[in-house]
């Protein structure tokens, strides 16, 4: 059901009956180790490209989750997810491997809940019985697309933030016991005008902070009916725009309330400069670590706000500014229906 302007609310609630996580190396020595389902000793994964081992990040996941379900490729209707690669090359040659009808979904680095939206309102209204959703990212493949190849070894500033290596997905269901999908709030895009794209939290906070305001209007909620506010990949300068921003509309949220998804990932004796960053990001720790922090009772509900940068090759080199958008799906802890 809409609910206010950009709000859908499902009466059905659909639940996250499995999910997976898939990572490199690098996040093998951060602070979520411990949450993921299989972590790579090397960012190859056995593949002749940094492309090709993006892809193998969302076979696995997809595969794990489904078997942490009980079943198997067959029973699923609807496969959503995206990656930054050009075409989001990665998540549709995943999708041929893995034989399942495939929507391909572009939001940047707010994928993960622009997936997850979707996927609970085909299974709230009937489209679908079992939905796999989920985003990807890979250090190597994507600095090389963005930025410089690493093995150039280019200087960052200190606003710059580290791309995930790694792949999260959720299997979202009509029935079963798990933690609920029970709204989503589908964000505008924002541009500000900045066009530095090593200050992608700077660019994105508007975002998020527009996104947030629209799902409190719209369903009448104050941020004190969630345990957790998390932002997709803000990193630590964006994480402090926002904060600022939602306060001067009101909005009180509290340090620790409002974490950062892009803050969370990594320890801080990690050169990540502001922070983690990468569609896999807001994913990984969704799909990793807060879920299992609700089945222990850590939350009740959550909020979880990913947010994109909706720049390209294309239009850094004719020196557009960057627009941006923000996703936010409500998921609390309840007893879901019976499949």
């Amino acid at each position: 059901m809409l609910q206010g302007k950009q709000s859908w609310v499902f009466a059905n609630k659909p639940v996250i009956t499995s999910s997976a996580t898939i990572g490199g190396p690098f996040e093998a020595n951060g602070l979520l180790a411990n949450d993921f389902d299989m972590l790579h000793k090397d960012l190859w994964l056995e593949q002749d490209s940094y492309e090709k081992a993006h892809r193998v990040l969302l076979e696995q996941a997809c595969e794990t989750a489904l078997n942490k379900a009980g079943l198997s490729l067959p029973d699923v209707q609807f496969l959503l997810a995206g990656d930054l690669i050009n075409q989001m090359t990665p998540s549709n040659f995943a999708a041929e491997a893995l034989e399942v009808p495939y929507l391909g979904v572009f939001g940047a680095c707010s994928t993960s809940m622009e997936g997850l939206a979707l996927a609970s309102f085909l299974v709230n209204y009937g489209g679908a019985k079992y939905c796999l959703t989920g985003a990807s990212s890979h250090n190597a493949a994507v600095e090389k697309q963005f930025r410089y190849p690493t093995e150039y070894g280019g200087q960052k500033p200190p606003t710059a933030q580290w791309t995930v290596t790694g792949a999260g997905v959720g299997l979202v269901s009509s029935g079963g016991v798990g933690p609920q999908v029970t709204s989503a709030t589908i964000g505008k895009v924002i541009n500000m005008g900045l066009s530095d794209p090593f200050n992608m939290g700077g660019a994105m906070a508007p975002a998020a902070v527009d996104t947030i305001e629209a799902h409190f209007n719209d369903t009448g909620r104050d941020p004190s009916y969630y345990d957790l506010i998390a932002t997709g990949d803000l990193g630590e300068i964006g994480r402090e725009v926002s904060l600022e921003l939602l306060r001067e509309k009101g909005l009180q949220i509290t340090d620790e309330q409002y974490q950062d998804c892009g803050l969370m990932i990594y320890d801080k004796s990690q050169p990540v400069l502001a922070g983690g960053s990468g569609a896999g990001c807001s994913a990984v720790v969704l799909y990793g670590h807060l879920l299992n922090e609700m089945k222990k009772g850590t939350y009740k509900r959550i909020l979880l706000v990913a947010t994109g940068a909706l720049l390209s090759p294309v239009s850094f080199q004719q020196k557009e500014s960057i627009p941006c958008i923000a996703h936010a799906v409500s998921i609390e802890m309840g007893m879901g229906g019976v499949s």
